[in-house]
């Protein structure tokens, strides 16, 4: 039964959770897209957390933002037409600890 409700885990997460948007509409702006480089950057599957401990990427099936999409949220904060540039300037300032 964990397994099913996804904020719940079986092992510590990571300071930050990044939640990509994968429903319809953003699908029809090239979330997967968005996904793959997310994957690729963060080198993490949908599921896992960074090796740092940094980040949990999590799929999401609806954001409610769909007229910016694709859409994401990362630790309850909202972003409207990520593309890959605008993903790795995202997590730059995380990374440097600025505020989002």
């Amino acid at each position: 039964m964990l397994t099913f409700y996804h904020e719940f885990r079986r092992t510590p997460g990571g300071q930050h959770t990044i939640k990509i948007c994968r429903a319809e509409a953003c699908q029809a702006m090239h979330t997967q897209e968005l996904c793959r480089h997310a994957q690729d950057k963060l080198r993490v599957k949908f599921g896992e957390t960074t090796a740092d401990g940094k980040f949990n990427l999590e799929a999401v099936y609806c954001l409610g933002n769909c007229a910016l999409s694709p859409a994401m949220m990362i630790d309850g904060d909202l972003y409207g037409c990520v593309d890959k540039e605008r993903f790795d300037d995202i997590i730059a300032d995380i990374d440097r600890g600025a505020a989002a």
